[in-house]
């Protein structure tokens, strides 16, 4: 997430103070962005999902039938699919993904590990065949996700080929989630 990766520079390199809260100023109004302990935390707009009919094409462009179709008002398109392993393997058809009326697909299932949930989030019509690991998209699944385990305090992973964890906190119409950062270069 651009958020996260900004606000470690901005505090790696002095321009703030390790205990200094970070400020964006953005499209989706002010995200801020706080340390504790080796996490930054990230407090973002919720983006609840609504369940809808499956969009034509989208079960062939999968090569699976979710268990659950919802969609948030970014333009994704949430599908549950049966178990992590279904997440973690899926080969979509990127061609297939690009042709369907929404912004992106996330699939997700529950995960049998040490984490809560697992996702993995594709954009081809975007130029992104498959994001490594997508803020925006935790902001749908945290209230999601909360809701069907009954809890507020979670942990995902979003399964690309980089990969990453991705604490989430659901607060209302907000949602705080917490990521951690590496300096490269």
């Amino acid at each position: 997430h651009a958020t996260l990766a900004s606000a470690h520079v901005l505090w790696e390199a002095g321009h703030l103070a390790a205990q200094d809260e970070a400020r964006f100023q953005t499209l989706s109004g002010m995200l801020t962005a706080s340390r504790r302990d080796d996490w930054i935390w990230l407090d973002l707009p919720a983006k609840p999902v609504s369940p809808i009919p499956s969009p034509a094409g989208l079960v062939a462009a999968l090569g699976t039938t979710p268990s659950f179709i919802g969609q948030n008002d970014l333009g994704y398109l949430i599908a549950e699919l049966p178990d992590e392993g279904a997440v973690r393997d899926l080969v979509p058809d990127l061609q297939a993904i690009a042709s369907l009326p929404v912004t992106g697909v996330v699939v997700t299932a529950r995960s049998t590990g040490k984490y809560d949930f697992v996702s993995r989030f594709f954009a081809p019509a975007l130029g992104v065949p498959e994001d490594p690991v997508t803020g925006s998209a935790h902001c749908s699944l945290a209230p999601f996700w909360a809701e069907r385990l009954g809890r507020n305090e979670l942990t995902g992973f979003q399964a690309s080929a980089r990969g990453g964890e991705v604490r989430a906190r659901p607060a209302g119409d907000r949602v705080h989630l917490g990521g951690r950062t590496v300096t490269v270069m």
